[in-house]
């Protein structure tokens, strides 16, 4: 990774679904993917959980299964508009403070002031859709040690 290099990957593919098993079921049992963690996250609203073809920290790209815990949530309004489907793009990063200062005064609106805890213990942001030409990009400083 290059000094200037903002992100070090494509971390991982966001997708809204309605019921967390069922997806997890369909992706195990269609494509082959394993789950790797999985938790709530009751302040956004959501219960997650990360598929992946290796074991969890290694650097393959994953998807993150997002079901909404009630209808006002961002994951539960997006289904109601646009039904299940791709909802974000992750953007590993090493320092996330240092790429929200580069993407702010690059004039990118970031969704938060200050980074908030993601999922196994990560820090996130997100950089504005209409920013970012229509894709919701989460920035995503894994944990330093992801297992806590």
């Amino acid at each position: 990774m290059n000094n200037d290099d903002l992100f070090i990957c494509i971390d991982h593919v966001g997708l809204a679904v309605p019921d967390l098993d069922e997806a997890v079921k369909f992706h195990a049992e269609t494509f082959g993917w394993r789950e790797l963690h999985r938790e709530v996250n009751e302040e956004q609203g959501v219960a997650e959980a990360m598929l992946g073809t290796g074991e969890q920290g290694e650097e393959n790209a994953k998807i993150q299964l997002l079901a909404p815990l009630r209808p006002d949530s961002a994951i539960g309004k997006f289904l109601d508009r646009n039904g299940q489907g791709i909802q974000q793009l992750a953007y590993r990063v090493k320092d996330l403070d240092k790429v929200s200062e580069v993407l702010r005064a690059r004039g990118m609106r970031l969704l938060y002031p200050e980074a908030k805890r993601g999922t196994a213990g990560s820090r996130i942001n997100f950089v504005h859709p209409k920013d970012a030409r229509g894709v919701l990009l989460e920035l995503v400083e894994p944990a330093v040690d992801p297992d806590h």
